[in-house]
């Protein structure tokens, strides 16, 4: 592959959320796609491992989500802040207008090898791993593809479209010379595992103490668990010890006191630097960023890998016929991101709300602060935790997918996942 080139309606770089549902969507619309993916698995700790019931609703549309939903998973159907000895429900999700009202957690290795299996049933869909997209090909002002490098050695690709979605850090989006906008975070994430036994309690829970903020995900039979910091200080954290990082963990969780042994060294915990921007132009005549490349999103809520499938959707539902047709403009570019800007936006807004007027006082503090009047206001009124389940669990302008597939493009007869995953 190192000596020959490639030539492609769209090559998407990044193997993600984004990346892998704009290529399975673009291929089941009969047109010929390759995703670059520069590692050799999906097999990456600490990623975002939520589906959103909009996402879960899109699968379903796909007729796909009874058998994504076989897989291991746990359903989130509420989220509680606990602090000291209270608890203050605040997002309830049963209420929601979906077949699936609850948020699954499920590793997003498992997610996304099951859309490239799914993928892999089309003709046109190529996924090569192990490589990445090192520059932009440009003639006359447009980006006509990439040059890409594997194991094996360097080529290129052609493509009519160049799609960026390699994640808040995009090489090709720093490429372009595109215009970043950065809103800020106050904060950074310490991420680790604890083991789960059978009377934990059973919920997802975010749990708040002396100027701290700890997150738990119940997977299972470990916790995922993100202990959240002041922006800049991870290591001040490590200059106390871990001795001190292990009590203030149980502090926080009695519950799994007995297991914060297991912290041994600073290996096991990792850092997530917090970031939050967005792109004031998503593309360049020949090239589109979507998901985080477009818009980095803070944790808060959990969304970004939801906003990254529903920029995906979009992208498919307004490129394909240009793509199908060779005809891909800037035009076509624009609408991409004059369909996604808005419901990004507004998400930022509220969780830079949220970082400033929640987080932040909360991180500041020296000792137990009494809880947010909005967390008081969500615990009275039942009624009202199912906005934040809405924003949360649905967002804003949730898409749907409206391309149909050419009966003539779909293999059914080819075992799933049999050459969705190359390596070059």
């Amino acid at each position: 592959m190192a000596s020959d080139g490639i030539s492609v309606r769209c090559c998407i770089a990044g193997g993600g959320p984004a990346g892998l549902m704009l290529g399975f969507l673009l291929a089941r619309a009969g047109i010929d796609v390759l995703v670059l993916e520069k590692h050799k698995d999906f097999l990456r700790d600490f990623r975002g491992d939520t589906i959103h019931p909009s996402t879960l609703e899109v699968m379903h549309e796909l007729r796909l989500a009874e058998e994504l939903l076989k897989l291991p998973h746990e359903k989130v159907h509420s989220l509680a802040f606990h602090a000291g000895s209270e608890t203050f429900p605040v997002a309830d999700f049963s209420h929601l207008p979906v077949r699936y009202p609850f948020i699954a957690i499920m590793p997003q290795w498992d997610f996304l090898n099951f859309i490239a299996s799914k993928a892999g049933r089309y003709s046109g869909f190529n996924l090569l791993m192990e490589v990445e997209a090192t520059d932009l090909i440009e003639r006359d002002g447009r980006v006509t593809g990439v040059t890409a490098k594997s194991p094996t050695g360097d080529f290129e690709i052609a493509a009519d479209l160049v799609v960026a979605a390699d994640g808040r850090n995009s090489h090709l989006r720093a490429l372009a010379d595109l215009d970043l906008r950065e809103l800020g975070a106050p904060m950074d994430v310490l991420w680790f595992r604890l083991s789960r036994v059978t009377a934990d309690p059973p919920d997802t829970t975010l749990r708040l103490g002396a100027g701290e903020f700890f997150v738990m995900i119940n997977r299972s039979d470990y916790w995922q668990c993100g202990f959240v910091i002041p922006k800049g200080t991870a290591d001040e954290v490590r200059r106390r010890g871990i001795d001190s990082f292990r009590s203030e963990v149980a502090k926080l969780a009695p519950f799994a006191s007995d297991r914060v042994a297991e912290l041994r060294d600073w290996e096991q915990i990792k850092l997530l630097t917090v970031s939050a921007n967005r792109l004031v132009q998503w593309y360049r005549p020949g090239l589109l960023c979507i998901g985080d490349a477009a818009h980095a999103m803070s944790p808060v809520g959990g969304v970004g890998i939801n906003l990254a499938i529903q920029d995906a959707i979009a992208a498919a539902n307004i490129l394909s016929e240009p793509l199908r047709e060779g005809g891909v403009n800037i035009e076509h570019l624009r609408q991409v991101q004059h369909r996604r800007e808005l419901p990004a936006r507004i998400t930022q807004i509220l969780q830079v709300f949220i970082q400033n007027r929640v987080l932040k006082p909360i991180l500041r503090s020296k000792e137990l602060a009494q809880p947010p009047f909005l967390l008081r206001l969500l615990a009275r009124f039942p009624r009202l935790r199912r906005i934040p389940a809405y924003v949360v669990g649905i967002g804003f302008r949730p898409e749907h997918v409206r391309v149909e597939t050419p009966r003539e493009t779909s293999l059914p007869g080819r075992q799933r996942g049999r050459s969705s995953q190359k390596k070059a």
